[in-house]
Order: structure tokens, then C-alpha cells, then sequence
């Protein structure tokens, strides 16, 4: 009788331990869930601004010297770290006391090339307009990406005054004998968009599928480019 009575009160005992681990687990889930869906709103309803990239002086000189090269004077483009960081250069500025003077055109010792960093571009966005905050561009081997944050509008269903985190990434380089552009796909809140709502360009070469028009935009656009490079960290 005593053994019978010692292995009831050890079933119980096992019983009532299946039963406490049970709802220890199941509190640990749903303490889980939660923490996963909080994460989830705030990254993709509610993201944060990105960080504008801040270029150091060495780094403003060289793409001051790089915007004047490709012609910027005049277009209002300033550089953070000049005398003035809220007004244009003094030869970004209008002065009507100044006569052009006139030269032949030439294209002579013009260099035929743009050429920017990560960092670089960046820093324009930061500096230049207002989209610092809400896109970010990142350069690797033969592809850049761009993170973008889309307010939505408050009339709109259910996003209303949300803000949208999209990224997409498109593939730039060089084959050939002319420039290779593909689309490797736009994401929205985490979620990639289906190639058929893409129109079905996605990782398709744009150029050599489009670029047959005679006139059209990807034909234009092939026969004036000779090199493209885009490399990690640059």
C-alpha cells in the first residue's frame, strides 16, 4: 500500500511539473510575440530618420573640387564647412558687376567622368537637400542600394500617416562593350514586391532588353556611357 501511495504522489508531482513548464512556456511565447510585433511596428510603421553622413573637411575639399569640375558653379550647390554654410560660394553667387567674357566653346581637357564615393554621395544628400533623413545609399561591388522612407498620406486607408520603409537594389556595371542595368527587386515594409507588379523587369538587364529602340531611353542612355564601376567602400 505504501509503494502504491509513493508512486501516486510521483505521477501527481510529474503532472503538476508537465502542466508549471507548459505555462512557463507558454508565458515566454507571448512575451516573445510581443517583443517580435513591437520590433516590427517600430521598424516598419514607425522608422526611425536615418543619420545624415557629416563629410570631415578633407573630404568636403575633395568634392568641391570634384563639383566644380563637372560644372556645379551656379547651381546653387554648397558644401557644409564653408564660410558661410547657409549661403551659396562667392562663385555660386549672381554679381551683376561681373562681365562674362567671352571664349570659344571647347571640350578639350574636359574630363569625360563622374566619379563619387558612398560617403560622397551621402554627404550631398545631407547637405543639400531634405532627403538626408529619409534616404540612404549604399555602394558595393557592381550594385547600389537605396533605403527610402515614404510618409503616407493621413487620408489614405489603414497606412494613413504612417511612414513606409522601402529599399531596392539595382545592378550598374559594364559588358561588352555597353552598360548593364539590372533590377534585383523593391521591398516594402519588409515584404518583397512580386515581379508581375513589377511589370516584369525584375533582374532583367534593362539595356539589352529595351535598348533595341532606336530613340528610346535605354539606347540613348547605352550609347553615351563608356565605363561604369561600382566597387565596395568607394
Amino acid at each position: 500500500m505504501e509503494e502504491n501511495n509513493h508512486s501516486f504522489a510521483s505521477k501527481i508531482t510529474k503532472k503538476r511539473f508537465g502542466w508549471l513548464h507548459v505555462l512557463g512556456l507558454s508565458v515566454l511565447v507571448v512575451i516573445f510575440t510581443a517583443g517580435v510585433t513591437i520590433l516590427v511596428v517600430k521598424t516598419y510603421l514607425f522608422p526611425s530618420e536615418f543619420k545624415p553622413v557629416t563629410l570631415n573637411p578633407r573630404e568636403e575639399q575633395v568634392l568641391t573640387a570634384k563639383l566644380e569640375n563637372i560644372g556645379s558653379k551656379g547651381t546653387g550647390i554648397t558644401i557644409h564647412g564653408s564660410a558661410d554654410s547657409n549661403q551659396p560660394s562667392r562663385s555660386d553667387r549672381f554679381d551683376p558687376n561681373i562681365t562674362l567674357k567671352p571664349e570659344p566653346y571647347t571640350e578639350k581637357g574636359i574630363k569625360k567622368e563622374i566619379l563619387f564615393t558612398e560617403r560622397e554621395l551621402n554627404g550631398l544628400l545631407a547637405k543639400n537637400t531634405d532627403l538626408a533623413r529619409k534616404l540612404a545609399i549604399d555602394l558595393s561591388d557592381d550594385l547600389v542600394s537605396a533605403k527610402l522612407l515614404v510618409p503616407v498620406d493621413e487620408d489614405f486607408p489603414i497606412l494613413g500617416g504612417k511612414t513606409l520603409r522601402v529599399r531596392t537594389g539595382v545592378v550598374f556595371t559594364y559588358d561588352k562593350g555597353k552598360p548593364v542595368v539590372i533590377l534585383k527587386g523593391i521591398t516594402i515594409m519588409g515584404i518583397p514586391l512580386p515581379n508581375a507588379w513589377l511589370g516584369g523587369i525584375k533582374n532583367i538587364d534593362l539595356v539589352e532588353e529595351f535598348g533595341v529602340d532606336t530613340g528610346g531611353f535605354w539606347k540613348t542612355f547605352s550609347d553615351g556611357v563608356e565605363d561604369i564601376t561600382v566597387t565596395e567602400g568607394f
